[in-house]
């Protein structure tokens, strides 16, 4: 089978909501696009200057309940939707706005943990790991994974930015080192992705209804699902647009 890229995902404030894109272009060492453009720091927070850890932040490991995020960005304008929550849309960069954000998220963080407290941004993506990167995904190695732990595990579970049809299960480990080419753009894969449990949630409910660690770990040996890569050079991709492994 041709391997082609079938979804394309970006989440424009860290693990506060997903959005599905037909297209986006891509540049040389830097994300995705308003991926992660925007984190929201809890009260406990030490940032440092430009990117910081992601133990900083409000995220689904520690509130679950963020998982069911979804999320549209318009200019400057981002609605977020939520089962549980109204839908709200306001300005990340307005601090005006942060009142009624803060006001909408509260409910969804645990009381027992460090609360939402800000809305900050980097001169680059806030990604979990420490370099600018791209998350590429597997639907095979999601299809394997689902079928040894016996449930239908969502692609926004593991809030990727783009999914390959097409490889052998896992085969996405054997690339790191090499490069691909997407539709305009080539990407050097760089290292695995080591899961935590906000993959454990459901992202249309929020509730914790599977245990990915574990699956994980049995089958594999490992907590690892994907890979980070680099854009080496930039360009336009699109889904369905051809994968060229090297």
């Amino acid at each position: 089978m041709t391997v082609h890229l079938a979804h394309i995902c970006r989440h424009p404030i860290k693990a506060h909501g997903r959005e599905v894109l037909a297209s986006v272009l891509l540049s040389a060492g830097e994300c995705l696009p308003f991926d992660r453009h925007w984190a929201v720091a809890h009260e406990a927070a030490k940032l440092r200057d430009g990117w910081s850890p992601c133990a900083n932040f409000a995220r689904g490991a520690k509130a679950p309940a963020l998982m069911a995020i979804t999320s549209t960005l318009e200019g400057d304008r981002l609605t977020l939707r939520h089962p549980d929550r109204p839908d709200l849309t306001f300005r990340p960069d307005d601090p005006a706005d942060l009142p009624a954000f803060l006001a909408w998220v509260g409910p969804l963080n645990p009381p027992d943990r460090a609360q939402p407290a800000a809305i900050v941004k980097a001169g680059r993506g806030m990604t979990d790991s420490d370099f600018p990167s791209v998350a590429i995904l597997s639907l095979a190695s999601l299809r394997e994974l689902s079928a040894r732990m016996g449930q239908d595990l969502s692609i926004h579970r593991w809030r990727g930015n783009l999914w390959l049809e097409g490889m052998e299960p896992f085969a996405e480990f054997g690339l790191i080192g090499q490069s691909l080419r997407i539709g305009e753009a080539v990407m050097r894969i760089e290292e695995r992705i080591t899961r935590c449990r906000a993959t454990m949630a459901d992202p249309d409910t929020g509730h914790v209804n599977g245990d990915t660690l574990a699956g994980l770990q049995a089958a594999h040996g490992h907590q690892d699902f994907g890979v980070y890569a680099t854009v080496t050079n930039g360009g336009t991709i699109a889904v369905n647009d051809i994968v060229e492994l090297p």
